[in-house]
């Protein structure tokens, strides 16, 4: 039996959710040459998730099927539910059972183990139907492991990119496709929606790449870039470069995004 949940706070919360509808859009062969590192940060999503032989295991936002790949070789089975068609034809590629299907409306009723989602939940701005499509798909006890994007990601990124748009006059928030939580507000979210956290964390982690601060813009930043037109775009991203070119770049003379991650390992 779910645990009671404050239908009116959790009712309250989605009211105040941002409607933002994203442009952005999976290039497959362009996500597997400037974000392959998003698939090896997952790793100690692995650890937690701990896959044996006979789990049944969600890959929420499985991308192009990395890390659910690094599960199944544990001998666990896995699907995998991505909104992209690119994405998903990529993870069936590696032999995952991937489908199209979007995380906020998640149509499975007690039929894993556990979820796992990997740098995927902060491009669903509808936390709470998420977590609940989580819960029903859930069998009694089963775990939600997800790392996302957390209050302050890649705020030095966001920062430059409006002001880079505002002199275009361009409003980066009306673009803006992410939800970073903080960890009081997400571990209230998962609570209220009938979870138990074991355990929840949120943290810096500066990532460098092995791209251009564009390439990088091109992958995940494309609802902004949207918000002008095609031939203005280079000039936008080289801005956003200059801006922060003394901040992001190391001593070795590689692109490092700030990151703020959230962690959490949760059970129905």
């Amino acid at each position: 039996m779910r645990a009671s949940r404050n239908k009116v706070a959790v009712c309250w919360m989605r009211q105040t959710m941002p409607r933002v509808a994203s442009t952005q859009t999976w290039d497959a062969e362009r996500y597997a040459r400037h974000a392959a590192y998003v698939a090896e940060l997952g790793a100690p999503l692995v650890d937690l998730l701990d896959p044996r032989p006979g789990m049944r295991v969600l890959d929420l936002g499985c991308g192009d099927g990395r890390l659910a790949e690094r599960i199944m070789a544990c001998g666990a089975d896995v699907v995998g539910v991505d909104t992209s068609e690119e994405l998903v034809a990529a993870a069936r590629a590696r032999g995952v059972d991937a489908r199209i299907m979007d995380g906020q409306t998640l149509t499975f009723d007690r039929q894993f183990h556990a979820v796992i989602s990997n740098a995927a939940l902060h491009w669903m701005p509808r936390p709470d139907d998420v977590i609940d499509g989580v819960h029903r798909a859930l069998k009694p006890g089963g775990r939600f492991i997800a790392e996302t994007g957390s209050a302050g990601n890649v705020a030095q990124v966001i920062g430059a990119l409006k002001a880079a748009l505002a002199r275009r006059g361009r409003d980066a928030d009306d673009a803006n496709p992410w939800y970073f939580p903080t960890l009081d507000a997400y571990r209230h979210r998962l609570e209220a929606n009938g979870f138990i956290v074991d355990e929840i964390v949120a943290f810096a982690r500066p990532t460098p790449i092995d791209s251009q601060l564009a390439d990088w813009l091109d992958t995940f930043g494309e609802s902004f870039l949207n918000l002008v037109a095609a031939s203005e775009r280079p000039a936008v991203k080289a801005e956003v470069a200059e801006a922060l070119r003394e901040r992001l770049i190391d001593e070795r003379g590689r692109w490092t995004i700030d990151y703020v991650r959230l962690r959490f390992a949760a059970h129905s």
